[in-house]
């Protein structure tokens, strides 16, 4: 059996006191896993990964990430011990280069930063290519892999990754998710909180179906796939449409 990485248990978390939106979630990611979180909007999926990397508050529950409990740690604690995050949102130094992006990536082991360049330059040849341009000046695509690669230079044994696709374009997407099936086959974990949901469990160990802040369904990736309750609720019945 594969270590378990990051382990929650009946967490409940939320920004304003008193008022939960995630409201008794349990969730498992081991060694090596790929697994997503998928559900209707609003359900709760970017609280929760925000709550397990310490931006928003938990109320009740615990996280332990390989063994010890981590529950309401700071975040800069968190990178230490080993994860990684990128948000959906403003990701990027936007007035940085590529380069410089990365190396803000690396602030707790400058002394990395050179050999961690070459490595991430060889998943990613596109930023090669552009390491000397303003990050703010890349294609959607590209920005995404900008932030992708600067939350990997500290090695994490687990990335989380939410909505990691919204707003590119399909070609984008493509790209996007075939770098994070790269960064997994290399053996980081991914928690991954996903618009996509076909696209996230067709490539996922694991999947979590969430809805109104609770687990409402979980298994492997292909099986919730095609489990037809889950096709009818979360992804668009016989449609191609994402949840």
């Amino acid at each position: 059996m594969a270590e378990t990485l990051l382990e929650a248990r009946n967490l409940r978390a939320g920004y304003v006191p008193e008022v939960d939106i995630v409201r008794g979630c349990d969730l498992e990611v081991a060694a090596g896993e790929l697994v997503s979180v998928i559900g209707p909007n609003g359900a709760g999926k970017s609280t929760l990964i925000k709550s397990l990397f310490g931006l928003v508050p938990i109320r009740e529950g615990t996280v332990r990430f390989r063994g010890e409990d981590v529950t309401g740690a700071p975040t800069h604690k968190l990178v230490e011990a080993g994860i990684g995050y990128v948000p959906q949102t403003e990701n990027i130094f936007p007035s940085l280069t590529v380069e410089e992006n990365l190396e803000m990536g690396a602030y707790l082991r400058p002394g990395i930063v050179k050999e961690r360049y070459e490595e991430l330059f060889e998943w990613f040849p596109i930023l090669a290519e552009r390491r000397r341009q303003r990050a703010g000046t890349l294609s959607g695509g590209q920005r995404q892999l900008v932030a992708l690669a600067r939350a990997l230079m500290l090695q994490p044994a687990l990335l989380l990754l939410d909505e990691p696709s919204a707003g590119l374009s399909p070609a984008n997407v493509d790209v996007i998710f075939e770098r994070i099936q790269l960064i997994n086959s290399k053996g980081v974990a991914i928690l991954m909180v996903e618009q996509n949901a076909r696209r996230a469990l067709a490539m996922s160990d694991r999947g979590y179906v969430l809805e109104m802040g609770q687990n409402r369904f979980t298994g492997p990736g292909q099986e919730l796939l095609h489990d037809p309750k889950v096709i009818d609720l979360y992804l668009g019945g016989r449609s191609s449409r994402s949840a």
